[in-house]
């Protein structure tokens, strides 16, 4: 193992105990190589580490990706991180606490660690908008954020009362030291260890439910309009799902079907016919509800799953599709769809 390497075990390994460290490290195609020479952390060692540690994470909350990925541990193959996907939701007067809103917390997160805003994908079924952010050096090999937006504002004054009551108490986990370490990182500077830990660890923690456990009759009225502002109620802005980049999806949907494993009906194809996506349903998870009086009460509701995708070569340019569509977007975000 080479000395960036270690440097860089050494930098998941203050946030993953090493067992999970070394699993997610060795299953995820390299993302990178680093041909720095200076010492510390640079935006591209940071970028990785967090990518590696929500992949981690996902298979943590998902049981079915996570005994796909046991498969292809067995198999000698490696899994190719495509995208990771979260969801955001943006009120009338952008009131979700301190947290800034929509995508505009994640932004802040991206662009300084070599993230630039590749493409707007409208969701107007769903009343939202996809935006995918793609890194500007290694945009193949990195995994790209497809991270949605859910307008209030396109939902009447019930929904938006209740949105308002869910997230308006939100807190912004970016605190001033995370802050100004990511904007070293946006200026090409590197981080000692140490700051790059805590750094991380604040930016994981961005990626999960950041306001309080939301009033069941909230949730059930959230819920009977959206699908996805009812996900977001419970997961927050957790990711949604990640993605494994393969050469045949129809091929691999058959294979997990006749496995068992819960695929989705069909596979997704995009306008262009280059992008193919399809996924596993939703893993339940258990959550707790506030209700008008007495203790919580415990409800199973649609958790996070693993998803998909084959990518063909764009013949215009002569370079892989990295691109999204919205109406594969939308066939995906059916997967959280509570029964």
């Amino acid at each position: 193992m080479n000395k960036h390497q270690s440097a860089l075990d050494a930098l998941v390994g203050a946030i993953l105990p090493a067992d999970r460290m070394r699993a997610a490290r060795d299953i995820i195609e390299p993302m990178a190589d680093s041909a720095k020479t200076a010492s510390g952390v640079d935006a591209l060692d940071f970028t990785v580490a967090l990518n590696t540690i929500l992949f981690a994470d996902l298979l943590d909350r998902t049981a079915t990706g996570a005994a796909y990925v046991d498969d292809v541990r067995r198999s000698g193959r490696r899994v190719r991180f495509d995208h990771g996907a979260l969801r955001t939701i943006r009120l009338p007067h952008g009131d979700t606490g301190s947290l800034p809103a929509g995508e505009q917390a994640f932004r802040r997160i991206l662009e300084p660690l070599g993230y630039a805003e590749a493409a707007i994908y409208p969701l107007p079924r769903l009343r939202m908008t996809g935006r995918a952010y793609r890194h500007r050096t290694h945009p193949e090999t990195i995994p790209q954020f497809f991270v949605s937006e859910l307008h209030v504002d396109r939902f009447d004054a019930e929904f938006a009362g209740a949105a308002a009551r869910v997230f308006g108490t939100s807190r912004d986990p970016i605190d001033a030291e995370t802050a100004a370490a990511l904007a070293r990182l946006g200026r090409g500077e590197t981080l000692p260890p140490d700051v790059a830990a805590h750094a991380l660890r604040v930016a994981v923690g961005a990626f999960g439910r950041q306001h309080d456990r939301p009033m069941l009759a909230d949730y059930e009225l959230l819920k009977r309009t959206s699908a996805e502002a009812a996900w977001i109620a419970t997961e927050g802005n957790a990711f949604n799902h990640a993605t494994d980049r393969v050469p045949d999806v129809a091929a691999l949907a058959e294979a997990q079907r006749a496995l068992g494993r819960p695929i989705k009906d069909s596979v997704e194809v995009s306008g262009s016919g280059r992008v193919r996506q399809t996924a596993f349903r939703a893993d339940p998870v258990d959550r707790a509800f506030g209700m008008p009086v007495g203790p919580d009460r415990t409800l199973s509701v649609p958790g996070s799953f693993y998803e998909f995708i084959t990518r063909d070569v764009d013949p215009a340019t002569g370079t892989l599709d990295l691109s999204f569509d919205s109406g594969n977007a939308t066939g995906i975000f059916g997967m959280t769809k509570a029964a």
